[in-house]
C-alpha cells in the first residue's frame, strides 16, 4: 500500500482526524484484534489517548484539540508499527488494561485478556462463599490473575505459579506496581511439579496453555508475538490440563476449588474427561470457557 506523503499527513491536524485516519490504515491492513480490543475503534482511540499522554477513556473532550507536529509524528509511527509489524497494540504501548487494572507487559507474557478477570471482580460470587486464605495462580503469566485474586479476596496470600522465569520477571514488576510485594508471591515451578503437596490452597486459579495444535497453526500474526509456550496445548489442546486435573486435588484444601478456562476447547474437553461434570461458569462473553470442579469431584 502507498502511504501517504509528510505533506498529505500535516492536513491531520486534530484527534478527530488522527483516529479516523488510524481506523482506515487498520482496516485496510485487515489486522486482527483480541488483545485487549475487539475492533478497530477501540485500539485506535487507545493508542492514540496513550501516544498523546491522556486519561484513558477521555478522548470525546479531545477530539477536536489540535495536535503537534511532533505529536502527529509520534502516533504516526505506533500506528504503521502496528500495520506493517501487526505488533499488538499491548506490546507497542508496553501496558494492557485488565477490569480497570493496569499491568505492564511485554513479549516475554501473553497480554492479559482472560475472562476469569470479570469473575474475580465479583470475588467468584456466588461459587465462592467462604474466606480464602491461600490461593494459587497457575501459569500466572505477566501475574495479572494473582494480583486480581488478591484484590478480590484482601485476607488470601497468593502464590503466582509460572515455569518461564522470563515471565516472572514480569509478574513481579506488576506485583511490585500493584504493592502486593507482601501477599503476592512469584514462584518458578513446571505447573504443581515444586509445589509440595503439604502446601494447601483453599482456591487455584488457572488459565493454561490449551489451544490445540490446528488451531495453534492458523493462528493471526498478531499472536505469533506472544510465547508460544503461554498459548499451545498439544494436539487437542488438553496436554497440560491433564496433568492439573491429575496433580490438583493433592494441593487442595478441603473443600478446596479449582477455577480453570479452557477458551474455545469445550469439545476438546469433554472428549478428554467424559466422566466431569463441572459447573460452566458463565462471563458477559464466555458460556463454556471457564469450569469449577470442587477437591472432590476431582479425586473421585
Amino acid at each position: 500500500m502507498l502511504l501517504p506523503s509528510s505533506a498529505e499527513t500535516a492536513e491531520l491536524q486534530t484527534l478527530r482526524d488522527l483516529l479516523r485516519y488510524a481506523i482506515s490504515r487498520f482496516h485496510a491492513a485487515e489486522l486482527s484484534f483480541g488483545h485487549g480490543s475487539d475492533n478497530a475503534w477501540d485500539e485506535a482511540a487507545y493508542l492514540l489517548l496513550h501516544t498523546l499522554h491522556l486519561p484513558p477513556d477521555t478522548l470525546q473532550p479531545f477530539l477536536d484539540a489540535r495536535v503537534l507536529a511532533e505529536e502527529r509524528e509520534r502516533f504516526l509511527q505506533i500506528v504503521e508499527q502496528r500495520c506493517s509489524d501487526r505488533v499488538p497494540a499491548a506490546y507497542l504501548t508496553g501496558e494492557a488494561w485488565l477490569q480497570g487494572h493496569r499491568f505492564l507487559v511485554d513479549p516475554r507474557v501473553i497480554i492479559p485478556r482472560s475472562p476469569i478477570s470479570e469473575l474475580l471482580a465479583e470475588s467468584l460470587e456466588p461459587w465462592i462463599d467462604r474466606p480464602i486464605e491461600r490461593a494459587l495462580d497457575l501459569c500466572t503469566g505477566s501475574g495479572c490473575l494473582a494480583i486480581l485474586t488478591a484484590y478480590a479476596f484482601p485476607d488470601a496470600q497468593v502464590d503466582a505459579v509460572d515455569i518461564s522465569p522470563e515471565a516472572l520477571e514480569v509478574a513481579r514488576s506488576n506485583i511490585a506496581l500493584h504493592g502486593m510485594d507482601d501477599r503476592v508471591r512469584a514462584v518458578q515451578s513446571d505447573l504443581l511439579n515444586r509445589i509440595p503437596p503439604a502446601q494447601q490452597y483453599d482456591l487455584i486459579i488457572c488459565n493454561p496453555p490449551y489451544v490445540n495444535q490446528d488451531s495453534i497453526n492458523a493462528l493471526p500474526q498478531e499472536y505469533r508475538h506472544e510465547p508460544e509456550l503461554a498459548l499451545a496445548g498439544g494436539a487437542d489442546g488438553m496436554d497440560l490440563v491433564r496433568r492439573i486435573l491429575r496433580d490438583a486435588p493433592s494441593r487442595l484444601a478441603e473443600n478446596g476449588q479449582l477455577v480453570l478456562e479452557i477458551g474455545h476447547e469445550y469439545e476438546h474437553f469433554v472428549a478428554a474427561f467424559p466422566e466431569l461434570e463441572p459447573v460452566w461458569l458463565s462471563t458477559a462473553t464466555t458460556d463454556d470457557h471457564i469450569l469449577l470442579l470442587s477437591k472432590e469431584q476431582l479425586e473421585s
